[in-house]
């Protein structure tokens, strides 16, 4: 009887996802899909000197050249089982 109960909370935290946190979410992995983010930092400090750092993303939906609003449009809709109550933003 333990694994019922386990099984009932464990179906309880799959709830329902707000559509605004959906859109949220959903969000970010368009704006990942229109392509590569490149970070850049630059600094200097007065131990080690100057620095720099670069970093570089890609995710396999833009690899794909899959569109961000489409994307953004099924990631809600898989999240709610509602089409998107506000457009995407992208950046």
């Amino acid at each position: 009887m333990r694994w019922a109960a386990g099984l009932v909370l464990g179906l309880a935290a799959c709830g329902p996802v707000s559509p605004e946190s959906a859109a949220d979410r959903c969000e970010d992995r368009a704006r990942a899909a229109q392509g590569p983010e490149v970070g850049v930092t630059l600094g200097a400090n007065s131990n080690s000197g100057p620095f720099a750092s670069g970093s570089i993303s890609i995710t396999s939906d833009a690899i794909r050249g899959r569109d961000p609003v489409q994307l953004y449009d099924e990631c809600v809709f898989r999240l709610t089982g509602e089409m998107p109550v506000r457009p995407v933003r992208l950046r």
